[in-house]
Order: structure tokens, then C-alpha cells, then sequence
């Protein structure tokens, strides 16, 4: 049961998106050292994606100790409504919406219909619907107004840290001086031995808006990482999607303790 819900949870991690046209974002920016964290902020909450729907293909790799795998999925979201997934002809299908996580997988005619737990109990933290909306689209997992931070600079992004750092609960998010998106964001719990690192490698802009184009996903509990990278292709935005989903009859669904 337990390699079947960390199974579960890569299917549901794999929301993590690809305009017909599109071009890389590659440029750094020069660091303002004067920049305040608040100026810092305010930039970054400018750069908040504005559509209504987006549509990709990703190219999906996943490590795990000895086990590697590929896959090519079809991305679907609705923003702030619905992330969507389909993967080999709808074998695999989930669907996310705030207020729960489904997915079932023909191969072994099992499914899942609950909430956030998968996702969390892989990466360590509780997330919900605006935390994975925001991992994708390369904005901060937190609104990062209802805390306090201090503004530093790391090697060439701008680093934010709560000014009240939680020795139970680290977090630390790096920004790109070009268009200030993020470049990385991680989270550690050191008593827990846990880590979650979100790497943004490049972007890319698409209808003049700036997207991920590779992401780095680490999670790392005790001696075991789990390493998931993303590569979104052939983005378009702003099209009339459907987002169907319906679990098959005679299913056996997973049940996460």
C-alpha cells in the first residue's frame, strides 16, 4: 500500500504544465542591493499570471533511488479552478480542484477521490490548491504579505527570508532580477529531516506572459530524495478546454492513513 500511494502521489505531482510560439527567458538582471524586501515583493506579485485557461505538454522524468521514469502527460488548468491530467490515452487521469485531489489509473484499477494528503505526505508540508497552482506558474507558495521578510542576495537572485525564522519550519525563496519570478523556493524541516526544493531552470513567455519552462521538484525525507523534473512544451493560453473525469465502475480505491 505504501509504494501504491507514493505512486499515487508522482501521478498527482506530475500537475506540476508548454502559443503556438513562445520564447526562452533566459536573462538574469543585475541585483539592486538598495531594493527592500517590500519593493521586492510588490515586483513579484506584478508578475502574477493573468489567464483563464492554459493547455501543455510536459515531459515528466522522476527519480527515486534506483528507479527512473519518463512520461509525456497532457496538462489542462483552469485558473484557480481546475488543474487537469491526462497520460498514455487517459490510462491516467486526475483532476484537481480546491477542494479535492481524484485520480484513477486503468493499469492496476485503483483510484483516489480525497484531499491534499498525497501531495503533502510526499513533499512534508501541507498544501492545498494555491500552493500547486502557484509552484506551476513559478510564483511563491505563500502569500508573501502575511509575513515579514528580510531581503538579501544569493549568488545572482534576490533572497527573501521571514525576518521571524521558524527553527521548526525554514523557508527561503530566491528571485529572478530579470522579471522576478521565482528561481527557487525551499522549504526545511530540520527535526524532520525534510526538505522540498523547487528549482525554476528557465522560463519561457507566451502571450507576454512569463511561464516556467523547466522546473526541478527535490524532496528529500531522511536518506530518501525524490527528484521530479518538468518540461513544458507547446503552451497555449485563454482556449475553451474540457476537463473530463469520471472514475470507472469496480475501481479499488487507495485509502491514505
Amino acid at each position: 500500500m505504501k509504494q501504491i500511494a507514493k505512486i499515487a502521489s508522482l501521478l498527482t505531482l506530475m500537475l506540476m504544465f508548454g502559443c503556438k510560439s513562445y520564447k526562452s527567458v533566459m536573462a538574469k538582471g543585475e541585483l539592486d542591493t538598495k531594493l527592500s524586501s517590500r519593493q521586492i515583493i510588490k515586483a513579484h506579485q506584478k508578475q502574477d499570471t493573468k489567464f483563464k485557461t492554459l493547455q501543455s505538454r510536459v515531459k515528466v522524468e522522476y527519480k527515486q533511488g534506483d528507479q527512473s521514469q519518463s512520461h509525456s502527460i497532457n496538462l489542462r488548468m483552469e485558473k484557480d479552478k481546475t488543474i487537469w491530467i491526462s497520460a498514455t490515452l487517459g490510462i491516467v487521469r486526475a483532476k484537481i480542484t480546491p477542494e479535492k485531489v481524484s485520480f484513477y489509473n486503468k493499469l492496476d484499477n485503483t483510484y483516489f477521490d480525497g484531499d491534499f494528503s498525497l501531495i503533502s505526505d510526499l513533499l512534508g508540508t501541507e498544501l492545498n490548491f494555491n500552493n500547486v497552482q502557484n509552484l506551476l506558474l513559478g510564483e511563491s507558495l505563500f502569500n508573501l504579505k502575511n509575513d515579514s521578510y528580510e531581503a538579501g542576495t544569493h549568488e545572482t537572485s534576490y533572497m527573501l527570508t521571514p525576518e521571524n525564522q521558524n527553527t521548526l519550519f525554514e523557508i527561503f525563496f530566491l528571485l529572478n532580477p530579470a522579471h522576478f519570478k521565482m528561481d527557487s523556493q525551499q522549504l526545511a524541516q530540520p527535526v524532520e529531516s525534510r526538505l522540498l526544493q523547487i528549482d525554476y531552470k528557465d522560463y519561457q513567455e507566451v502571450e507576454k506572459q512569463i511561464l516556467p519552462k523547466n522546473i526541478k521538484v527535490i524532496a528529500l525525507e531522511s536518506d530518501e530524495q525524490t527528484t521530479i523534473e518538468m518540461e513544458f512544451k507547446s503552451v497555449s493560453l485563454n482556449n475553451d478546454l474540457r476537463f473530463p473525469f469520471r472514475i470507472p465502475s469496480g475501481f479499488k480505491e487507495i485509502v491514505v492513513k
